[in-house]
This record gives C-alpha cells, structure tokens and sequence, in this order.
C-alpha cells in the first residue's frame, strides 16, 4: 500500500471485473495514514486516468479494532455499525456487505493478482512449496534477532534460514529459546524445529500455522508465563464480548495467568487454565478465541516446567531477569483483575 498502491488497486479492478463487480471496498485501519494516504493519492491517478472501467472504488478508516481484520466483523465495521463478528451460515459469498455477495480476501493476495497474471499461471505456479504453498510471502521477522524487517521470500524457504541468514540470528551470543511462525496467535515452535520449511503442510504437521507469516524469535531470557499473560491480555482486551467463550474465556485466561505470574497459584489453577482453553477452543463466534487459546496451550505444552515452577516457587524463577518483565501488553486489561479474586 506504501510502495506499490498501483498494484493492489490493478488487482482489486482484476477482481471486480473478474466476478462482473462494480463496487469495490479497501478497509483500512485508521491508524495507518500513510498507506491511506498513498492510496488516496493513486485512486485519484487512476480516476484521472479514466481506468477504473465502471467500478467505484471505496477506501474506508476503520476505527483500529483488531477484530474488525475477521471477515464478518470487518462487514459490520463497514456498514457503519460496531465490529462484532456474524453468525454463519450465510457465508459472505452468500450474503456479505448490504446483504450481497461479497468477496473478500487480503491485500497481498489481491496486490499479487497482477503479478500472478504477467508471469502466467504456470511459472507463478513454480515459485515456492508446490503444490499447496506457491508463490511469495511477505514475512515479518521481529523480536530477539539482528536484522528484524520485512522480507518478500518464496514459500518453503527454511525457518533457520530466515532467522540466521537472512535476519542476522540472535544478537549479543544469546540463545534461540522459540519462535512463532505466523503471529502472535500461532502455536510455538521449539529451538530444535527451525529446520521447518515455511509453507503450510509442513507447519500443520507440527500442529502450527503459517498465519500472517509473522515470525517471532524469543532468546532463552523470555519467561513463557510472561509472554502468555501478554498475548492473554491483547486478545481479552480485543475481544468484541459478542459470545460467552471469548468474552468470559479469555478473562479466565488472564486472571489464572497473573496468578501464576505473581506466584500465588496452585497446581489445581494450572489444571484449570488448561479447562478454560478448551471450553474456548472451537467453542467461539469467530476464531478471535482460538488465538487466544493456541498460543498459551502452547506455552503450557512446550515449557510446562516454568508453569509449574512458578506455582512450587511461590514467584517467577527469571527473579526479574527475564526480557519481558515489567513489559506489560498495550491495553488496560492488567489493572483489572486482582489476583486475589481468582477462585482456587
């Protein structure tokens, strides 16, 4: 959208013109001016140019709501009412914005169109993980590497090749402790699975997801209580509160986080935590609730020993030496929830 406004608007014309559309809608996130800015300035080329071929191209700021990047909640948003995901069936292809079929998909797939239709099918077809995972991936890589940015690389490249050569490994002599291949809400991945190729069969078979392709690299000073209260708090904060196992679950999920986090939990809480991620799992309106739960499930899974530490200790054994104490999630949602108010 910064770069190349040009090519995501060639391919939303692509698509309209594709499935006999005459109306086209861009959401954007308001806080993303820039890109919204870049747009604004290349749809009015566009028009001047006279291309758009009897399509109205709508751009539309939401209001920064996570859930409003799911598919219903996003329809809602545009329709002028608060983002709260839909009941379905009707699908959107059924019955989408203003109760028409709707197509709706992402900005790299359609800024890939036009690129995808140069080359050809075919040839396009070849670059990447064939046959389930071709072409390119934007991937984000952040957290404890040297070079964190944005890479456009082909699908099935290494994980390992993208920490250690591409992203320059881990800074400072420290040691790789976890990664999360697709954002926040993914399932972790342990040190010794990097040599997974990026694409989606060969993460599904380690029970994850190629998600946005946001990889996250955590060194061996995160305490995993810590980094599962801090995803726990952005997903109960971003909830829409429209269905009971999202709006109740994942304020179960912190305060039983911050109890264990504080170290004034039991083993019985750690056994309740777990309760809680699967009356959520599957259970929700909208998969807001499972990224809520993969994450933590997976922590718990993975490095169950700090859990337990945590509740045998009384305290977090990092004592105040982990890189992500004190680092709260960006919203209100700690204040909240004294520990004292956790039932045993």
């Amino acid at each position: 959208m910064n770069r190349v406004p040009h090519r995501l608007i060639e391919g939303s014309l692509i698509s309209a013109h594709s499935i006999e559309s005459q109306h086209v809608f861009i959401y954007i996130r308001g806080e993303y001016l820039d890109p919204f800015e870049a747009l604004r300035a290349a749809l009015e080329e566009v028009r001047e140019a006279d291309l758009l071929g009897g399509v109205t191209v709508v751009l539309h700021r939401g209001a920064g709501a996570y859930i409003c990047g799911e598919e219903s909640g996003l329809l809602e948003s545009l329709e002028g009412r608060r983002g709260q995901a839909r009941s379905r069936p009707p699908f959107p292809a059924v019955s989408g914005l203003y109760a028409s079929p709707t197509l709706i998909n992402n900005v790299e797939t359609i800024a890939t169109i036009p690129k995808i239709l140069e080359l050809g099918g075919a040839e396009y077809a070849e670059i990447g993980a064939p046959p389930d995972s071709t072409g390119t991936r934007l991937f984000c890589v952040s957290g404890n590497v040297v070079k964190g940015g944005n890479y456009e690389l082909p699908m099935g490249i290494s994980m390992r090749e993208v920490i250690y050569d591409l992203a320059g490994g881990i800074p400072d002599g420290r040691q790789l402790k976890a990664v999360i291949p697709g954002g926040s809400s993914m399932p972790i991945l342990t040190a010794d699975q990097i040599d997974v190729p990026l694409d989606h069969d060969s993460l599904r078979a380690l029970d994850t997801f190629l998600g946005a392709a946001a990889v996250i690299v955590i060194d061996e000073r995160a305490c995993m209580v810590q980094l599962g209260l801090r995803v726990a708090q952005f997903y109960m904060h971003e909830s829409c509160g429209k269905c009971t196992p999202c709006r109740e679950g994942t304020r179960w999920m912190v305060q039983l986080l911050e109890a264990i986090e504080a170290g004034n939990a039991t083993h019985s809480q750690l056994d309740l935590l777990l309760d809680v991620c699967d009356r959520i799992l599957g259970k929700s309106l909208c998969a807001l609730g499972d990224f809520a739960v993969y994450p933590v499930a997976s922590y718990m899974r993975h490095w169950g020993d700090e859990f337990v530490a945590h509740v045998e200790q009384g305290r977090c054994p990092f004592d105040g030496e982990s890189s992500l104490d004190g680092i709260v999630a960006p919203t209100d949602a700690h204040t909240h929830h004294p520990v004292a108010e956790v039932p045993a």
